[in-house]
């Protein structure tokens, strides 16, 4: 637990605030859920009362899935992982919960972007696709995405799924380009949209 200054977004006043600067969900568990809802990074300003988002840098660390996500606003450069480690990098808590919800369910994050190219290709969009959630007995994949509302402009939240084919088209992808793997196998990486649409231009 670390002691961190922060500013509202709202009412720009400052706050000094008690942070977990990182879990490890194996020896505390419960501390997962409130990642995983992103509870854990916000904090009500005490002058207005506006909920905002913690800053400051956060490293995930999930020991039975040999994975390290550092969430990180900052150019890191990390080597030296433990064997067998998955590092990642994120910018968001939203980039945070996504990949956890990957991992959590024994996908590949670099299939999973592969499957958001494609599928924004079929469907002609240009969104900003989230993993939401592997389900059914055919195990589709669920995408989240936000559209305006044609009447109040406001976005919300659409959904579209994806047979696990697509899935499996897309690992046949990546393995036939295995430089791409190769870019991200130490360290921590960046594995986003702009990274992957990088081999392709």
């Amino acid at each position: 637990m670390a002691r961190i200054d922060c500013h509202c977004k709202k009412c720009g006043n400052g706050n000094s605030l008690e942070f977990l600067s990182s879990v490890n969900v194996e020896t505390s568990p419960e501390l997962k859920e409130k990642v995983l809802d992103g509870s854990l990074f916000t904090w009500s300003c005490p002058h207005c009362g506006n909920l905002n988002l913690v800053t400051s840098p956060f490293l995930y660390h999930d020991p039975e899935n040999h994975l390290m996500i550092l969430l990180t606003e900052a150019s890191v450069k990390a080597e030296g992982l433990p064997d067998g480690y998955t590092g990642r990098i994120v910018r968001s808590v939203g980039d945070l919960i996504e990949k956890i919800k990957i991992f959590d369910s024994g996908l590949d994050d670099v299939v999973i972007e592969m499957c958001k190219l494609i599928t924004l290709q079929e469907i002609g969009k240009d969104v900003p696709l989230k993993f939401f959630r592997m389900d059914g007995a055919d195990s589709e994949l669920s995408f989240a995405y936000p559209e305006k509302n044609s009447e109040t402009g406001e976005p919300v939240m659409q959904m579209i799924a994806v047979g696990f084919n697509v899935y499996e088209d897309c690992s046949g992808i990546i393995a036939r380009n295995p430089v791409i793997k190769e870019s991200v196998s130490s360290g921590l990486a960046e594995v986003d949209s702009d990274w992957l649409s990088g081999f392709f231009a």
